[in-house]
């Protein structure tokens, strides 16, 4: 028998449903502990970070400061300064991780599976050629090869670089 640990899940997993959860864009970027929230970047208007639980390994997120839940009602500098920081995460992740492609997406609105729906924000996810196998289709199981922090501090160093 094969074990999986993936430890980091757990706070996933025991959220309910019926907790109120804060808006983690507006409440991380107000902290002062960018390694701890996984915040990239800060820009002036929109800023980078990763998913604490990603689809991929690698996988980020764009957002701007301003709380807004709808990609129209963004105004043209955040709009702009959004897709710049997309692009500059498509180059690092192309630098850093090699991947073959990427998904890169909104999901507006809860039907479209907006975890946070009150606050749009771009997912820039690598893929790699085999990174779909029987693990998430039979096992119901994604196995992300390496560890939140050991990513983030790969990513870092060459975002800063």
């Amino acid at each position: 028998m094969y074990v999986l640990h993936a430890p980091w899940r757990m706070a996933y997993i025991n959220q309910s449903s019926s907790e109120k959860i804060d808006c983690i864009f507006c409440a991380f970027t107000k902290e002062d502990n960018d390694e701890k929230r996984l915040i990239l970047y800060r820009g002036k208007r929109a800023f980078v970070m990763m998913n604490a639980f990603p689809y991929n390994t690698g996988h980020l997120m764009v957002a701007p400061y301003r709380h807004c839940g709808d990609y129209d009602d963004l105004d043209g500098e955040e709009l702009l300064e959004i897709n710049e920081l997309v692009q500059r995460c498509i180059k690092l992740l192309k630098k850093v991780m090699a991947p073959h492609g990427f998904n890169i997406g909104i999901n507006m609105g809860k039907v479209a599976g907006a975890g946070f729906e009150g606050h749009v924000h771009v997912h820039i996810v690598p893929r790699w050629e085999g990174d779909t196998n029987f693990m998430p289709v039979i096992g119901e199981t994604k196995v992300i090869p390496e560890a939140l922090d050991v990513t983030y501090r790969k990513l870092k160093e060459a975002w800063e670089g």
